[in-house]
């Protein structure tokens, strides 16, 4: 049995449909300069109607398949996260599953919000050190934009939609170095969707549409600064790694503060940070293979170099993984 999980190809779609600062500006009390000033995005991709978060998570994985040199029937586990999903049931996964023609295997949704990769990420890496799966498909996939309400500046100006996916296989060298991953509910109602199938879509007490994310952004932002930082130190103290053994940090995509705020505390230099949020907005759990593949595309990632990925979301849930790519 291979000890190790090695990441081997990479993939990302985005949807054609791009809505810009400019055109916010048109829909709700914003400008493009505040937008810039404090979030650092520029624009996002916004699915259209009917496309659907399975649509964009096929296209992703089709590519990290290629990538990879492999075809759909040498999958053998699926790990989708999503917060959207097409279906209450069956999962998304399930649904990518049958478009990709693969029968038979584990498939499964993760539903960690914005960590949602990580976390899928890191139950795929224990699949295949375990040797219960070879060769694992782990996807990140949002249509975002459906639990946004377009009239609340507060958050309208901060999301979009996308999917990026890797092709995880068994390996005799190392690959994913560690995984490391958090939650507190405490933090619930900072960060939330309040409706649901079980409390139902019209509650009265949701201070708001019960469909739509409520944020208090503030709050958030000093949580996920001062608990990346903290995962920063976690992560390299369990691989007994200085900071300099990083090559490139990849982070979750949901502020440009909040990325110069974990770069200072790598002492990292911008230039070996991934960014992305400019041109897609947050993502959600798709922001970070988004950004991986968009650096390994690019040629910007090399093989054998160290990477640093890490994610704060609602719940809240936070992690990191690093690995040898």
């Amino acid at each position: 049995m291979k000890g190790f999980a090695r990441i081997t190809g990479t993939g990302s779609y985005l949807p054609d449909k791009v809505l810009t600062n400019k055109d916010l500006e048109a829909m709700v009390e914003t400008t493009d300069q505040w937008i810039r000033e404090r979030t650092g995005i520029v624009k996002r991709h916004i699915a259209v109607d009917g496309q659907t978060t399975c649509d964009l998570a096929e296209q992703a994985a089709r590519r990290a398949i290629e990538a990879a040199g492999r075809t759909p029937q040498d999958i053998d586990l699926i790990v989708l996260a999503t917060t959207t999903p097409d279906k209450i049931f069956p999962s998304t996964a399930c649904l990518l599953q049958q478009r990709l023609d693969i029968h038979g295997c584990a498939a499964f949704d993760v539903q960690a919000v914005c960590t949602g990769f990580i976390y899928a990420l890191a139950v795929a890496e224990k699949f295949v050190k375990t040797g219960a799966a070879k060769c694992a498909l782990v996807i990140g996939a949002e249509t975002f934009s459906r639990v946004i309400d377009w009239t609340d500046r507060g958050t309208c100006v901060l999301f979009g939609d996308g999917a990026g996916a890797v092709v995880l296989e068994a390996s005799d060298s190392p690959g994913i170095l560690s995984t490391h991953l958090h939650a507190d509910g405490a933090y619930e109602t900072l960060l939330h969707t309040p409706g649901g199938v079980s409390r139902g879509y019209d509650i009265q007490d949701a201070g708001g549409d019960p469909r739509f994310t409520q944020m208090k952004g503030n709050e958030v932002f000093k949580m996920a600064v001062n608990t990346l930082g903290r995962i920063v130190d976690e992560t390299l103290q369990a691989n007994d790694m200085k900071k300099s053994d990083v090559d490139w940090l990849v982070p979750h995509q949901a502020n440009i503060r909040i990325i110069n705020a974990t770069a200072r505390k790598l002492s990292m230099s911008m230039d070996k940070v991934v960014v992305t949020v400019d041109q897609h907005g947050n993502t959600s759990a798709a922001s970070v293979p988004l950004a991986l593949d968009t650096a390994v595309r690019d040629g910007r990632i090399q093989p054998g170099e160290v990477l640093l990925l890490e994610a704060f979301g609602g719940g809240f849930t936070w992690g990191s993984v690093l690995l040898k790519f």
